[in-house]
């Protein structure tokens, strides 16, 4: 009966918020998962991230429906007795529903398919280009084909990351592993570690890794604050060395994703032989020793060495084309400081994702992330039926007067680049004085 419930207040949920004491709200209903976050699938993150919170919303749009039934045993016996539902998570929620029902979360297509036959092909070409010619350029025209395998590869591994994209489990962390670690050299648990954290606290300039670039980045003057980074654990320096950097980063912009890729090597191998609990930690060590035995080998079978800095630079060059790409979904955003709130979901999805319109013909080449805020609103969501969706989410956002921006490849990298130039600008201000800098920020910055 309603009079036998135990109820507490959103005030008192919100104590419950740190390491060693997690509870979260979902539906009214209040979870005890301090335990759970340590065995947890996405890691502890979300749960560090959101705890204190009602987050039904961030709940429907990362689990099946299936997930629902494994909350029992984390009940406290409480529910929340101020819990309240908003319009705009009405609509969402109803829009789940109504997409869950059709099917549109299971139908994935056969885009996985076409896509490691190509990346087959691709690497075929790759290898017999440089074994095979003496050309040039023919040791040219192999490099941007790799470049353009790493591309596709990194979307199968998105698309594997986020939901089952093969027959079985087993089968789905094979293709993770395979077009993650062993053809990119990037590992899929350093990519879970960081992509969890950005979906849950999109565009939080101190929880969200992918806006952390110190010293070489700031999209906004609050950086030049040093901001403690709650995802690293540390103070995002803004010193001497990064206000040089950051002065003219709306010049070094590209030049730097030209040979981005280095920084997320190093950010691989920091993870993987760091003292953090890493998933499957032998399985993507093994899968790094693979990509480091086949590409310094396929590097090696180049005539001279002024051919092998060639065809590295111009592979990474083209690669370059993804990591700018996810630059512009997120870069020109709004942004904010401090933890995401659970029960505004719909809303910092919306205000921290940039979409890139194109032709259908072209959703190969943006591996469906061109839908930056359909994905971020449903992940698991098949890339294949975004585009579906797309009108529907628009129409949502008309509704509750949200923002949904949609702008070319070429104006999203304007925009971009003046986000950038503003905030140099301001950086060139010597009035204000900044400590001595620490090289290990260089470094040590996920990128």
């Amino acid at each position: 009966m309603e009079a036998e419930k135990k109820y507490i207040t959103s005030e008192e949920l919100l104590k419950h918020n740190k390491p060693g004491d997690l509870w979260i709200s979902i539906q009214g209903k209040v979870y005890n998962v301090t335990d759970w976050a340590k065995e947890h699938p996405g890691g502890d993150t979300p749960f560090l991230n959101l705890a204190g919170h009602d987050v039904t919303d961030a709940f429907i749009a990362y689990h099946p429906g299936t997930a629902w039934a494994y909350l029992d045993r984390l009940f406290t016996g409480f529910h929340l007795e101020d819990f309240h539902v908003s319009e705009v998570s009405k609509d969402y929620r109803r829009l789940a529903s109504e997409f869950s029902k059709q099917g549109l979360f299971e139908k994935k297509g056969h885009v996985t398919m076409y896509s490691l036959i190509s990346v087959a092909i691709m690497l075929f070409l790759v290898v017999y280009g440089v074994v095979k010619s003496e050309s040039v350029l023919v040791h040219l025209g192999s490099a941007m084909i790799l470049g353009m395998l790493w591309i596709q590869s990194a979307y199968v591994g998105h698309d594997s990351g986020h939901s089952t994209v093969m027959s079985s489990r087993g089968f789905n962390k094979l293709a993770q592993i395979l077009s993650g670690n062993c053809l990119t050299g990037i590992s899929i648990a350093w990519w879970k570690w960081t992509h969890n954290a950005h979906h849950i606290s999109c565009n939080s300039l101190d929880h969200d890794p992918d806006l952390q670039h110190i010293p070489v980045f700031a999209v906004s003057t609050s950086f030049f604050k040093s901001l403690t980074s709650h995802f690293y654990g540390r103070t995002l320096k803004f010193d001497s060395l990064a206000r040089f950097f950051i002065s003219y980063q709306h010049f070094t912009f590209y030049p730097v994703m030209c040979v981005a890729r280095v920084n997320l090597f190093v950010q691989t191998l920091l993870l993987l032989f760091s003292t953090r609990k890493v998933p499957d930690r032998a399985l993507n060590i093994m899968g790094i020793l693979v990509f480091w035995t086949w590409f310094p080998l396929l590097v090696s079978y180049l005539p001279n060495w002024p051919e092998r800095v060639m065809f590295v630079l111009a592979s990474f060059a083209v690669t370059s084309l993804q990591h700018i790409q996810f630059c512009l979904n997120h870069f020109s955003a709004n942004v904010y400081v401090g933890k995401p709130i659970g029960n505004d979901w719909f809303e910092k999805q919306t205000k921290g994702t940039l979409d890139i319109s194109c032709s259908s013909w072209m959703d190969w080449f943006f591996g469906g992330l061109q839908f930056q805020l359909e994905h971020h609103l449903f992940p698991r969501m098949p890339r294949c039926q975004l585009r579906k969706i797309s009108p529907i989410v628009v129409e949502l956002c008309k509704k509750h007067n949200l923002p949904y921006r949609s702008l070319s490849f070429w104006d999203a990298n304007v925009r971009t680049i003046n986000t950038l130039r503003t905030a140099a600008l301001q950086a060139r201000d010597l009035t204000n004085p900044v400590p001595q800098n620490l090289l290990w920020e260089a470094v040590n910055t996920h990128g």
